[in-house]
């Protein structure tokens, strides 16, 4: 996933939705777009392509809720000339980017500087009722990864950011300095899914008693030297898990999915498919929560019929989840832990 200048054509409570006219070159950005490998692309694009193609009387409108640098949406705009994208993000520079990458389609793209669970927000105000496809690509961008003084990534030292949207909110470091110990402990063991998480927490506040955090390095250390011998030979880097409980909680992550996820679906079209790339089991559990449940008849099992009101709303179009191929995840190691559901609206619920 990754995620953004141009003249406003709409403002309001979801941002400001923009095209890409006049706009000054950006520092990095063509480095930036060359980098960027979008993952899964070419089954995202098959498992949206008969949705997109469905309209025949009005062109195609999907929602890239996590438009990134612009990797799925510039193929799936290349291949389907009527379509109209809504890119959203909440990071402004990674909005800027994919502005530049989608120039050529400048009449057929709006981007809007928002978080994915302004969704039903943003279509209003863009005058859309119903669309055709929905894709999330969650989780920290190859951006934000990349781009070391954003502090999301525990092999470089850099400020306690964590900020997707950093013209708002508080700052990783903000959440060491002043939460709990229990609090903490909370966000590490249910976030990071980390074992040691009341021990990382008490050394955080012993810390933290004598000397703030300001920089990822610090909390690199401190987990290194806090997390018992044995446990740092396994599964991966023992910082990992921190960091990423609390870019989770930095950013609200999936109290944003919850909400994203059933306006995404009450949004489609009839026909119309949501596909979804999840990095990692929290996110997919809520995924799978959604669509499973929203694709299972709501009839009693002992009732002799189905009931047209209960019939399901949503046909699932994967088996499970789906990963990366071998050679896929060789090109690209990101798409290693990419676990993908979707899903097609078949019936309109009744207001």
């Amino acid at each position: 996933m990754g995620h953004e200048p141009g003249e406003d054509v709409g403002t309001g409570s979801a941002g400001a939705a923009r095209n890409t006219q006049g706009r000054a070159t950006l520092s990095g950005d063509e480095s930036a777009g060359a980098r960027h490998v979008p993952v899964l692309l070419s089954r995202v694009v098959e498992l949206l392509t008969p949705a997109l193609r469905r309209p025949v009387d009005r062109s195609p409108v999907m929602v890239d809720a996590t438009v990134g640098l612009g990797g799925h949406a510039a193929a799936l705009l290349a291949e389907h000339p009527r379509l109209v994208l809504v890119g959203l993000d909440r990071d402004q520079q990674a909005l800027d980017l994919a502005e530049r990458r989608l120039a050529a389609f400048a009449d057929r793209i709006r981007l809007v500087h928002a978080v994915y669970d302004r969704l039903t927000d943003v279509l209003a105000e863009l005058g859309f009722d119903r669309v055709d496809g929905v894709l999330f690509d969650l989780g920290v961008s190859s951006l934000q990864l990349d781009s070391a003084e954003r502090g999301f990534s525990y092999a470089r030292d850099a400020d306690l950011d964590m900020r997707m949207d950093q013209t708002t909110g508080p700052t990783a470091a903000d959440v060491l300095n002043t939460y709990s110990r229990e609090e903490l402990t909370r966000i590490l063991r249910e976030y990071g899914e980390e074992r040691h998480a009341a021990r990382i927490a008490a050394a955080i506040v012993r810390r933290r008693a004598t000397t703030p955090f300001t920089r990822s390095g610090e909390l690199v250390d401190l987990v290194y030297a806090t997390v018992p011998a044995p446990a740092r030979r396994t599964g991966g880097h023992p910082a990992k898990r921190t960091f990423q409980a609390l870019r989770i909680e930095v950013n609200g992550e999936l109290d944003a999915l919850r909400r994203a996820l059933p306006a995404a679906v009450d949004a489609l079209a009839v026909g119309g498919r949501i596909v979804v790339l999840a990095y990692h089991s929290l996110e997919d559990r809520i995924v799978k929560r959604e669509l499973v449940e929203r694709a299972t008849s709501r009839t009693p099992p002992d009732f002799p019929v189905e009931l047209p009101e209960h019939q399901p709303e949503l046909r699932l179009l994967t088996r499970g989840s789906e990963g990366a191929s071998a050679e896929e995840i060789a090109q690209n190691p990101r798409a290693a832990s990419v676990r993908l559901r979707a899903a097609e609206r078949i019936r309109e619920v009744a207001a």
